[in-house]
This record gives structure tokens, C-alpha cells and sequence, in this order.
């Protein structure tokens, strides 16, 4: 009997582009996961609440949910798609390589853009429970619904200056402090298992 392939960790880097202070993290994931995997795994890394529509690009391919895939259908699109629960992160990793980069869209309204690179190929079985993992980042996540990098920076821009018309109104919409530099790694990693152990 053929023994299976045991699964790898695959080191990422992601980087949400258009903003600064720069937002990124290092993580690692398990290679058997699919790519609805990673995205769940990146809504929460990153700091996103997965409340609207997402899709990556890998090479000149589009992988997304099945929902997304039948909305874009009723364009025509549907057949530039994969479902996002059939593709895994060793078929991109095997397709793109070390150093190869693929893209994550989150909301499309807004436009966040994220570039995930492939830092070095699979690196060791799967033998820590501690996976996935997040083992490097920098800086909070923009808040949702801000209007996409422009509307960050000038979100940004307004907290900074007490005198501006609209920062009391942009505090109490953010619900009183926002750090840009807030970036709490043993926490998030600590969160991830609670949540983990509390899903269904």
C-alpha cells in the first residue's frame, strides 16, 4: 500500500498593498490546506471580518468561492474561475515555485489588494500542532469599509488633526482609539487556537 505524501509547511509573506504605514505578515501554513482555507486563515491574520466578496489570482488564473463564481457567471465571467475549495496551496506552490507571488482581492468596492509571496518551498512535515502560524508582521489592519488605501490615508490623516471638521465623528465611528502600528503577535496567535477550538 502507497503511503501518502505527508503535508509541508509553506512559508508566505503577505503584503497589503497601497498603504503605509506598510501592513505585512509572515506566516506558515500546511500545504494540503485549499485556498478557502487560506482565506479564512488570512481574513483573520491580517485583521479583516470576511464581510465582503474575495478572490485570488494565481498566474493568469482566478480562484474564488462558489458564490462568487455564479455571480460572476451571470457576466459571462464564470469560466475564468476555480472553486476556491479545489485548489490547494501545493497546486500553487507547485505551479508558481519558490519566490513565486499570487494575489488575495478582498472587497472589491474598496479594493484591497494583497501580494502573497512564496518565500522558499515547503520546508518540513507536518508534525507541529502549532500550525498554521503567524511568526512575523508589522502594523494594523486598515478598519473595514474605510473606502480602500485613498480612503485609509485620508482616515489616517483626519485621527491625526484634532482640528479637522470630521475627526470626532471618525472616532466615534472607529469606536474611540485606532494605532496604526498596532500589531499584537502572540495575541493573534492565541486568538486563532481559542477560535479554532470554539468553531463547530
Amino acid at each position: 500500500m502507497t503511503e501518502q505524501p505527508r503535508p509541508k509547511a509553506v512559508p508566505l509573506r503577505i503584503e497589503l498593498l497601497e498603504v503605509v504605514p506598510l501592513v505585512w505578515r509572515r506566516v506558515l501554513v500546511a500545504d494540503h490546506w485549499t485556498l478557502a482555507s487560506l482565506h479564512q486563515y488570512l481574513q483573520w491574520v491580517i485583521g479583516w471580518t470576511d464581510s465582503h466578496a474575495h478572490e485570488f489570482q494565481v498566474g493568469d488564473g482566478l480562484v474564488a468561492p462558489d458564490w462568487w463564481i455564479q455571480e460572476a457567471g451571470s457576466d459571462g465571467d464564470a469560466g475564468r474561475y476555480s472553486d476556491e475549495r479545489r485548489i490547494s496551496v501545493a497546486a500553487v506552490v507547485s505551479e508558481l515555485g519558490a519566490h513565486g507571488e499570487f494575489e488575495y482581492r478582498y472587497d472589491m468596492g474598496d479594493g484591497w489588494e494583497h501580494r502573497i509571496v512564496i518565500e522558499s518551498m515547503p520546508i518540513s512535515t507536518v508534525s507541529d500542532p502549532r500550525l498554521p502560524v503567524c511568526v512575523a508582521g508589522e502594523n494594523a489592519c486598515p478598519p473595514e469599509d474605510v473606502g480602500g488605501p485613498h480612503g485609509y490615508a485620508l482616515f489616517l490623516e483626519v485621527l491625526a488633526d484634532r482640528q479637522h471638521e470630521q475627526h470626532e465623528d471618525l472616532v466615534r465611528w472607529i469606536g474611540g482609539v485606532f494605532d496604526p502600528k498596532g500589531f499584537d503577535l502572540n495575541r493573534i496567535n492565541r486568538d486563532w487556537k481559542g477560535a479554532k477550538r470554539r468553531r463547530p
